[in-house]
């Protein structure tokens, strides 16, 4: 008797035994049901289902939008789905006064705006869902709708153009509409000048809600500031690339790709008391004195409420 066999060895060689061979195909679809039970869940096989029926759907065109592009079904299922874990995970954020938003109805959401990125904006359409299942419809500038694949998700996700004519139709239709009027200023603003607030335009946003009598809802949002410090901007480049700014921060251009990973700071975002309009008539909206003790009223709310919060924050990334 040779070694090999006194030793129980057979004659296959490893190279010889077939990888899958000795592995039966009932312990192959086990492993594939508990991985399935691991990632999704119990009910893996029903939301499997669903995704199967969801994704013949879209490939059939078999889907509505809306007038504005706006993709309700692809904008909860994906990308609140994708923004929620960096929301509770990343940014911990922690949302107060979140009964001051009507539960029907339209509104006009006004925030500071901050963070090189606009993260803000992401964060408050998911957390305004995810409290109240209400779509919060954003107003962007027009760059945004230029660029080839964000204005085409930008769309989809319901932002359309800063134009009083969409956001006067949209809050008589009763959306929830977002504006941040300090526009690129605000994300685009040093980090020396961190929460303070810069010029509100002209009032456009307050003459929207005079002549459909909604509330104003300001929001202050405390974190956004410190996800991508901006230390320095190129504007020879800027320009050539027909952006506002070509940021600089502490890790990019300097670490490449991974310098555009968002630090993990602590937020804390504060929906103010409304400010009712309803009390005005529509033709005030044309009083140019009116818009702008109105927009001074929303403004030095939202400063002041900024203040108090970064009082209370205990830590930047705590």
């Amino acid at each position: 008797m040779t070694e090999s066999a006194a030793r129980g060895f057979t004659g296959t060689t490893t190279r010889e035994r077939h990888p899958l061979r000795a592995i039966p195909a009932t312990d192959w679809a086990a492993a594939l049901e508990s991985a399935a039970k691991e990632i999704f869940g119990a009910e893996w096989e029903e939301q499997l289902a669903r995704f199967i029926v969801f994704l013949r759907r879209r490939i059939s065109g078999a889907y509505s939008v809306d007038e504005y592009g706006f993709d309700r079904e692809l904008t909860q299922r994906f990308l609140l789905a994708v923004l929620r874990p960096i929301k509770e995970k990343w940014f911990r954020v922690e949302v107060r006064g979140i009964e001051n938003i009507p539960t029907d109805g339209g509104a006009l959401i006004v925030s500071n705006h901050s963070g090189t990125i606009p993260m803000d904006g992401l964060m408050t359409m998911v957390s305004i869902h995810d409290a109240l299942g209400r779509d919060l419809r954003p107003l962007g500038a027009d760059l945004v709708f230029r660029l080839p694949v964000v204005g085409n998700i930008a769309r989809k996700a319901g932002a359309t153009l800063a134009c009083s004519e969409d956001a006067e139709r949209m809050l008589r239709n009763g959306e929830l509409v977002g504006v941040w009027p300090e526009g690129f200023k605000g994300i685009g603003k040093p980090y020396t000048e961190r929460y303070k607030l810069q010029r509100f335009g002209r009032g456009g946003f307050v003459s929207s809600a005079l002549r459909t009598g909604v509330p104003i809802v300001p929001l202050s949002v405390v974190g956004a500031e410190e996800i991508y410090p901006l230390v320095g901007n190129i504007p020879a480049l800027a320009k050539v690339l027909g952006v506002p700014y070509l940021p600089i921060t502490p890790f990019f251009p300097l670490l490449g790709p991974l310098g555009l990973v968002p630090l993990p700071s602590k937020w804390l975002i504060e929906f103010g008391e409304p400010i009712r309009t309803d009390a005005y008539d529509a033709s005030e909206a044309d009083d140019p004195m009116l818009v702008f003790n109105v927009t001074d009223q929303v403004r030095e709310t939202i400063q002041q409420t900024l203040y108090r919060l970064l009082g209370e924050r205990e830590s930047v990334f705590g």
